[in-house]
């Protein structure tokens, strides 16, 4: 009996192969077949910079008048743009105050010289639409607890604004911060995040890289002892206990926003180093990645390829390894380029190029965010010059957002009349031209633009897509071509 099964098993086995050809056996990773229509669109770019306006840095610079602060900041606008930067991100909360009418925190000091007072005009909405009449994203840039910084015990911190409560607050030797340890603070912050949000068409909030303060500048710190005692009996060291602090904060602020408005998108630009973050200020960006906390990560790598502490290089993969489904973009220490004090990598423009050139190749990377604003116009050895080079095409910032909204309706009617690119939109968009010398290849960004016509020269191919209020594509058109 055993045999005669063995020799139903050989014979079925035998019919099996026979009766399937090659061509019927499944591909165990199929590819999806190739589109014939489609084009190759080149990637998705955030191209930004910092404004820094503590100490008065890069903003207003001691301007007082409201029409030279105004003009100075449309000079910068006016140059990011011909560079084809298509992001700001203002620093409107510095040093526990505001650059808008608050509830929460006075008036920046920075801008009419006296803490407190009003300047006169709407400044925050005035810097939002200047932003936007040129098509550059604004992204509200906020510092989540320091209140004040000064020189020594010797001086006086200025006087808290009447909301804030003395006990929330933590008097180190040479900063003043909300004390991250107490549930007041977080509700506090998300408090001034909800009110900024909620009365302003910014496009998204960022926090910098300062949380717990780093001893070394901060001078002699106070204790958070009685803290750890009242709060932080759930917890096995007190560093665990600081680390849960600053990522309840990051999570009620990402929480609000998705309640408030959930186009706003949230980013976070921490130190180069991934244990200086998580030892010294006590910043777990991990684990803000992982719980998908924040939408977009900007890591601060300052320093030149090969440097043996935050070698560009090494720290880049890091980040795109530990990035998560967050964004990765990358900053750049535009302040180094022609600075006596920094090493000679520096001192040239291939630097920058390099640095950029590496972070395109790694395909997390969807972006640059350059430190800071004044560094542009200076143009020290050329640095405006080689990223003038380096933006030659406008880009189109990544959808880096939630999918609140559908996608945007295709361009219709895409074509020439002469030398006149024309299209129809049904919606408030705008659009992209993509030019193409060969539809086998890459193409460029011609324009992004919320005109529904261009003058083109080129002889090619010229496609159009539309984007949304959180730059999400449409399909792109059929291609329209020019001999």
């Amino acid at each position: 009996m055993k045999y005669l099964l063995r020799i139903f098993v050989v014979l079925l086995a035998i019919s099996v192969i026979h009766s399937c050809s090659k061509d019927e056996i499944e591909d165990p990773d199929p590819q999806p077949p190739e589109e014939k229509d489609s084009v190759l669109l080149p990637g998705k770019e955030l191209r930004g910079v910092w404004i820094a306006t503590v100490w008065e840095l890069d903003w207003p610079q001691g301007a007082r008048d409201i029409e030279a602060q105004k003009q100075q900041y449309i000079d910068y606008l006016e140059q990011f743009q011909e560079l084809n930067i298509n992001a700001v991100f203002f620093q409107v909360k510095g040093m526990g105050d505001a650059y808008y009418d608050s509830p929460y925190e006075p008036w920046s000091a920075s801008i009419t010289g006296t803490r407190g007072k009003d300047p006169g005009y709407d400044l925050l909405s005035f810097l939002i639409e200047e932003a936007k009449a040129r098509d550059i994203e604004f992204h509200a840039w906020m510092n989540p607890y320091r209140i004040a910084t000064r020189a020594d015990r010797g001086a006086q911190y200025p006087d808290l604004h009447p909301s804030i409560k003395p006990e929330w607050v933590m008097n180190h030797e040479k900063i003043q911060i909300y004390n991250p340890a107490l549930p007041e603070v977080r509700e506090r912050l998300t408090d001034i995040v909800r009110d900024l949000i909620e009365k302003y068409e910014v496009d998204g909030i960022h926090f910098d890289d300062y949380f717990y303060p780093d001893p070394s500048s901060a001078g002699q710190m106070e204790s958070d002892r009685e803290d750890y005692d009242t709060y932080g009996k759930d917890f096995s060291s007190i560093e665990d206990f600081r680390r849960h602090n600053v990522n309840e904060a990051i999570r009620l602020v990402h929480e609000t926003i998705v309640n408030t408005r959930p186009e706003v998108v949230f980013s976070v630009s921490p130190a180069a180093s991934p244990d200086y973050n998580m030892n010294t200020l006590y910043a777990d960006i991990r684990t803000w990645a992982k719980e998908g906390w924040l939408d977009i990560l900007i890591p601060q790598l300052y320093h030149e390829i090969g440097n043996p502490y935050n070698d560009f290089q090494e720290r880049l993969a890091w980040w795109a390894q530990f990035s998560y489904d967050a964004t990765l973009m990358i900053g750049y220490g535009l302040y180094r380029f022609g600075d006596s004090g920094s090493p000679a990598p520096f001192q040239n423009v291939v630097e920058m190029e390099k640095q950029i050139e590496m972070a395109r190749r790694n395909k997390k990377v969807k972006g640059h965010m350059m430190y800071s604003a004044q560094y542009i116009p200076m143009n020290r050895i050329g640095i405006t010059d080689k990223l003038a080079e380096l933006y030659e095409h406008p880009a189109v910032i990544p959808f880096v957002g939630r999918t609140e909204f559908p996608d945007p309706e295709p361009a219709g009617d895409v074509h020439l009349s002469g030398n006149t690119l024309k299209w129809n939109t049904t919606e408030d968009v705008r659009s992209v031209v993509y030019y193409f010398s060969d539809l086998k290849e890459e193409g460029i960004v011609l324009a992004v633009t919320r005109e529904q016509e261009i003058t083109v020269e080129a002889d090619g191919h010229y496609v159009v897509t539309t984007l949304n209020s959180q730059n999400k594509e449409s399909k792109p058109s059929e291609a329209v071509s020019k001999k």
